[in-house]
């Protein structure tokens, strides 16, 4: 007998919730330890969930956290729209391939729809075929570059002191 699915906006008061989620996601990700080793306090994630700016939504199977994601909303300078970034998406191993994520976003696109969001995003990994499907299945595919660049001393300065 299938469980029904409820999706919920993460708020200042839930933070077992947001912790229970952090521990979906780095298993989903196989990275518990980016996702578990240093723990944000209580009074981190009431700060973080109480920004309207973000968007962490949980899918709830019975009581039980089965996936979830974060989002911004980012405000754009050209145009008066923002939009909207799905920054962490998972579902649970036993409840992949049930509609959960679909659920999430569609969540997600409602919240948009009444911020007036122009549009949502969201990367995914090659190799990651089942994250690439479900983004095909429900948005345009544009190929881009992604760069990390580390936040600290300019490159200029940086590769200055590593000549001398």
């Amino acid at each position: 007998m299938k469980t029904s699915l409820h999706v919920q906006r993460l708020m200042p008061e839930d933070v077992a919730e947001t912790r229970a989620l952090n521990e979906l996601f780095g298993k989903a990700f196989g990275d518990s330890e980016t996702y578990s080793s240093a723990r944000p306090s209580a009074e981190y994630l009431q700060s973080f969930l109480s920004k309207d700016h973000i968007i962490a939504l949980a899918a709830l199977a019975g009581e039980d956290i089965v996936g979830g994601l974060v989002a911004y909303e980012l405000q754009k300078l050209e145009r008066e729209r923002s939009e909207i970034y799905i920054y962490d998406l998972a579902v649970a191993e036993p409840h992949r391939r049930q509609g959960v994520a679909t659920a999430l976003i569609d969540h997600l696109r409602e919240i948009g729809k009444q911020r007036g969001a122009w549009v949502m995003y969201v990367q995914a990994d090659y190799g990651d075929d089942p994250a690439i499907a479900l983004y095909t299945k429900l948005g345009t595919r544009e190929d881009v570059m992604h760069f990390d660049i580390e936040c600290g001393e300019p490159a200029e300065k940086a590769n200055t002191q590593q000549g001398s």
